[in-house]
């Protein structure tokens, strides 16, 4: 079979178990949302989302195909990954299915959409595992304690971004589109995307303050 044909095979829609059974195959954990550990970076909370056509980690930024996951995780070429692939899986490379469907080109309209879903949802995920620090950090440590506003923030926004972040990586795609025009109302996401960088450098800065 060549190249091209295995990426039609393994990265097509009808194909898209073998992105799972693969990653959990190879050592990977995946949840029932798709989401896992990437194994491209120190990533200890789960980053890396599995797609329909690829993965996509929201940390380090990595991306393609199942293929070149299976190459990244070896060290082999495309075509190699390839055949560990159907070796693994035992796929007859002599007997591919009947029909391989590439996958189309996406329209323009489409692919800007995707782009900020993924910019919404990285965003969601960052502010997630703050507010998860926050609320271990944070927390009181005795019932006369004054509540930290971090702390508060952690307890009462959680539960909500969870489910938002959730929701853009398992509805459908109408939904997926509401919350994201949701989110981009009145500049909500870049309000937040804006807060979190000026709040990972205030981090930044107090860590080279305490090292000198």
């Amino acid at each position: 079979m060549k190249e091209e044909q295995w990426h039609g095979y393994f990265c097509n829609g009808k194909s898209s178990s073998y992105r799972k059974t693969s990653c959990e195959h190879y050592g990977l954990q995946v949840s029932r949302n798709g989401m896992t550990c990437c194994p491209f970076h120190d990533d200890r909370h789960p980053s890396m989302k599995l797609n329909e056509r690829y993965f996509y980690c929201f940390g380090c930024g990595a991306t393609d195909d199942v293929i070149d996951l299976a190459a990244r995780l070896f060290n082999l070429s495309n075509y190699e990954a390839a055949q560990k692939l159907a070796y693994d899986f035992k796929i007859d490379p002599d007997k591919p299915p009947a029909a391989i469907a590439l996958p189309k080109p996406e329209r323009p309209l489409l692919r800007t959409y995707r782009q900020e879903e993924v910019r919404c949802l990285r965003v969601l995920c960052d502010y997630l595992h703050l507010l998860e620090s926050w609320k271990v950090q944070y927390a009181p440590k005795t019932l006369e304690d004054v509540l930290d506003d971090r702390f508060v923030e952690a307890c009462q926004m959680l539960d909500y971004v969870e489910y938002l972040a959730d929701l853009l990586i398992a509805a459908e795609l109408e939904q997926r589109v509401k919350i994201v025009e949701m989110l981009n109302k009145d500049g909500l996401i870049a309000g937040l995307e804006e807060r979190l960088d000026r709040l990972k450098k205030e981090d930044d800065a107090h860590e080279k303050q305490s090292a000198a």
